[in-house]
């Protein structure tokens, strides 16, 4: 456990003489979330060229030892390369070398550094690893070097057999771990202990037939705790880790069978309550993860099964950070097998990652990444210090060597993934994947709308990074009719926030659309419409909050959609491309799915499944529709075996059709195109956590299996539902799917001007705002373009869409009236003595436009403005007030800005 001291004054000074320790101004405090104690910042680090497999901390230095022969300076940074023959001691609050140098050689071979300690007085560092001599003083693989004159001790000098892999220290003995079968002449095999002033061997016993890996020291003093290759300690039958006296060597605790066979423990940290364990496995059904286990009963207290080769942990502040290649955290309930995360957090008393994400790559020699870490502390800021054999931190150049420190956080969170949607005239639906901090998992969220400046909706979620759950805001503010955009930040506990999000925009239908109103009455808990128009963020319009996520970048917007409406659907290549769903779930007894495809593959592929990973290929998967080479479909769980349900009809004809599987107690029913095709008596499936799949996913082994395991073709209006949709239900959504519903068109206006009573030649039509005023009279003029209505419908509604410009006074309390422009008129030329004659049949009145900067719509008389679709309408704005409307005019830069008519069609 590291823990913090105060030195006297000389001692520090010494310190400081020997290791140029440079003192920092205070810094501001963290906004990390609690308990993490680190940013994932990384900070400007000087450089090795091999890698770094110990490090230690004395005084606010750091010492780094490992294979390399130079230090250079952080990427771009100025400065010149140093030699530091495999040890470097480093400033730990500025990241450069300190005047100490030591180099570690071997007559023969490559001599290297594996592991460093420090004594508890903090004046001796004491080195293992292969070499023969430090700074030319004889040594064999151990030394004990001076802090404050940084000179290795002439008189420690212990003759160890082989290499040094582990060392512990107390005030009055070094343990040490690894390789030899003796030490000062005396036999001691992998595992023994010195006089930490003279170095002679103690008679201290604990005999292994493996290498030892790791070594720790109980706080107490009474044990100590053994890690490595092992299958016996003293005899007795151990693997891997062990507890033995700290004077004897005699055997406290073992553990036969208690770690698997094909896994050793690489490193071990202690703290006040208990002591941790970082594995390392070779080939299948390792265990790659860490144990905590408690120190008064040395039982264990939990286990981390998380795979992907643990390298260091390090106890500090009630958590447990590791260095590791994690790839597959599923068993614990977290990310699955996918790409590997480095550095990792968790609290000491369980296994929930916590906040805490900063990454390396994996780097030189063995590709494993980060090896060591240790934190060091400084009056004005703690770090977080990291070696191994990485070349890149967080994306950038940095090789051997990082650090992270308890503040300043300067890293803002990504930028929210936005959509929006409405399928009844009473409300709009914004919906956005949880952003990703490194450090910081409780963000908070703000809805901005029409571009205004005051959040209409504030909330904090949670996320993490395999665990960014969609996030929704509900509008009930709104108008049928009208158009709306909406923008969202995020924003960390230290005030840093992600740029605004880009805007999603939606249309207030002005009566329900009858299919997605259905879906969701009949109880969806997923639903993709598949409307999106930018990768990698799939809504799902359902209160189940269920987002995808889209792999490989498939086809978006693509027309015509299954089901009518402004509706698109997402297209397929068949060879990699699928969408998976962001949240990690279970499925219940009874469920139903549906969707819509067409494709013409003889190739077939999955439609819809559900499986337990996601950017990789699923190991355990059942519960899908898929096509076969011949067109038809099959839907299949698993339950020991394969049970299959196959349409008698092929499908691969290029056109839409609807597809629906339910499973319950009743057993499978496969409809297709509303009707049922077949059924199963299995009520019984494979029962695991994992992710739905659309577009593609494993079809290893099942029957029937097709040439691909991807759909080639285009998909529609995916639905899960935790019930059995009735076969009336099925029935009925086929029928609305093709059921007319309204289609909204907005018409930006194609010229716009205003006129001033005050300055009555001049004209206005290139400026970028519209003015409308009584006295003194300001008038504005729109023309609009109108578009015919489609086939077999009406206008339904109208709007006039207008934006007030930012003018503090751009508001007016005064109604504006929607004139009939029935005089002729053109943006260059009309000023107010040129200005067109206007009826006076109001069209729609403009009221409570007070407020700068805000979006404001008026209701349109659709039976005056039906005559003239397909054609060219003029309108004025008029008030008899004294309060002055600023408006953009369609010359302003922003398009939502510009005024604009929405109009709405509809049948009859």
């Amino acid at each position: 456990m590291q823990r913090s001291r105060r030195f006297s004054a000389a001692l520090v000074l010494s310190a400081a003489a020997g290791l140029g320790v440079v003192a920092l101004p205070p810094q501001p405090a963290a906004a990390v979330t609690a308990p993490v104690a680190f940013t994932a910042d990384d900070l400007p680090t000087w450089q090795t060229n091999g890698i770094v497999w110990a490090l230690a901390q004395a005084h606010g230095t750091v010492f780094a030892g490992g294979t390399f022969s130079q230090v250079r300076p952080p990427e771009g940074a100025s400065g010149t390369a140093q030699d530091a023959v495999n040890f470097v001691a480093l400033d730990a609050a500025s990241g450069a070398p300190t005047s100490c140098r030591l180099s570690f050689t071997v007559g023969s071979g490559t001599a290297t550094v594996r592991a460093l300690a420090v004594s508890p007085d903090q004046k001796t560092l004491y080195a293992g690893g292969y070499f023969g001599a430090v700074n030319g003083t004889q040594v064999s693989s151990l030394a004990a070097i001076d802090i404050a004159t940084c000179t290795p001790r002439a008189d420690f000098h212990p003759s160890v057999s082989a290499t040094v892999r582990a060392l512990a220290v107390t005030a009055d003995t070094v343990y040490l771990g690894g390789d030899f079968s003796t030490v000062g002449g005396s036999a001691h095999a992998r595992y023994a202990a010195v006089d930490a002033g003279s170095g002679a061997v103690k008679p201290f016993q604990a005999d292994v037939d493996e290498p030892g890996r790791a070594v720790a020291v109980t706080p107490d003093g009474k044990n100590v705790i053994l890690g490595g290759d092992f299958f016996t300690v003293n005899g007795a039958s151990s693997h891997a880790l062990a507890v033995v006296d700290a004077d004897t060597g005699a055997n406290v605790r073992t553990y036969p069978g208690f770690i698997e066979t094909n896994s050793v423990v690489k490193a071990l940290d202690t703290d006040a309550t208990g002591f941790y364990t970082g594995n390392e496995g070779t080939g299948g059904g390792v265990f790659d993860g860490r144990i905590a286990l408690d120190l008064s009963t040395l039982d264990q207290r939990w286990r981390d099964t998380c795979l992907g080769a643990t390298q260091a942990v390090k106890s500090y502040q009630d958590v447990l950070y590791s260095a590791s290649h994690a790839h597959d955290c599923s068993s614990v309930g977290e990310f699955p097998d996918g790409r590997r995360h480095h550095l990792l957090a968790e609290p000491t008393t369980g296994t929930n990652k916590l906040g805490w994400f900063p990454d390396t790559n994996d780097g030189l020699g063995e590709g494993i990444g980060p090896r060591a870490m240790v934190v060091s502390e400084t009056a004005d800021n703690k770090y977080m210090w990291v070696g191994g054999e990485f070349t890149t931190v967080n994306g950038s150049a940095a090789q051997g060597l990082t650090r992270f420190a308890a503040s300043p956080d300067t890293g803002a969170p990504t930028v929210p993934s936005v959509g929006a949607d409405a399928v009844k005239p009473t409300e709009t639906h914004v919906r956005w994947r949880a952003s990703l901090d490194t450090d910081d998992t409780k963000l908070t969220y703000k809805v901005y709308r029409n571009g205004g400046s005051t959040p209409v909706y504030t909330v904090d979620g949670d996320s993490v990074e395999w665990s960014r759950p969609q996030m929704s805001f509900t509008d009930k503010n709104v108008t049928a009719g009208s158009a709306y955009s909406y923008r969202v930040t995020a924003s960390d506990g230290a005030g840093n926030t992600s740029a605004l999000s880009a805007a999603a925009t939606v249309t207030v239908p002005v009566s329900a659309q009858k299919y997605a109103a259905k879906v969701l009455d009949d109880g969806a808990g997923l639903y993709w419409r598949y409307d999106e128009s930018a990768t990698p963020y799939v809504n799902d319009t359902s209160p189940g909050d269920q987002s995808g996520i889209h792999v490989n970048a498939p086809a978006l917007r693509q027309t015509p959609a299954a089901v009518t409406g402004p509706s698109t659907a997402i297209g397929f290549n068949g060879r990699n491309q699928y969408v998976y769903s962001d949240k990690r779930t279970t499925v219940p007894g009874q469920y139903s799915i549906e969707t819509w495809f067409r494709t013409t593959t003889t190739r077939g592929g999955k439609l819809v499944g559900f499986g337990n990973n996601t950017t990789r290929t699923s190991s355990s998967y059942d519960k899908h529709i898929y096509m076969r080479n011949d067109g038809r479909l099959v839907f299949g769980v698993y339950t020991g075996s394969t049970r299959t349900v196959t349409s008698p009809g092929s499908y691969n004809d290029g056109s839409w059709h609807q597809v629906v599987a339910t499973q319950g107690p009743s057993g499978v029913v496969l409809y297709v195109d509303g009707a049922r095709v077949g059924t199963l008596a299995e009520t019984g499936n494979q029962s695991y956590s994992g992710y739905w799949h659309v577009g593609g996913d494993n079809l290893s082994n099942w029957p029937n299996q097709p040439f691909s395991n991807y759909f080639a073709g285009q998909i529609d209006e995916t639905a899960i539902y935790p019930s059995v949709l009735s076969a009336d239900q099925v029935k009925s959504h086929y029928t609305l799917a093709s059921a007319p519903v309204d289609t909204v068109q907005t018409v930006p206006a194609t010229a716009d001007t205003y006129v001033n009573a005050g300055a009555a030649g001049t004209a206005y039509g290139t400026s970028t705002s519209l003015a409308v005023r009584g006295s003194a009279a300001y008038e504005t003029y729109l023309r609009f373009e109108l578009p015919p209505a489609p086939a077999g419908t009406v206008l339904k509604s109208a709007r006039l869409a207008v934006k007030t410009t930012t003018l503090s006074s751009a508001g007016s309390t005064d109604d504006v009236s929607v004139l009939p422009v029935t005089g002729d008129w053109t943006e260059a030329g009309t000023t107010f003595a040129t200005r067109p004659a206007v009826s006076q049949t109001v069209l729609g009145t403009l009221s409570g436009a007070a407020d700068a900067s805000t979006p404001y719509s008026a209701a349109l008389d659709t039976s005056a403005l039906s005559p003239s679709l397909g054609g060219t309408y003029d309108m004025a704005l008029t008030s008899t007030g004294t309060d002055a409307l600023w408006l953009w005019s369609r010359e302003a830069s922003a398009a939502e800005n510009t005024p604009q008519l929405v109009l709405t069609f509809g049948t009859p």
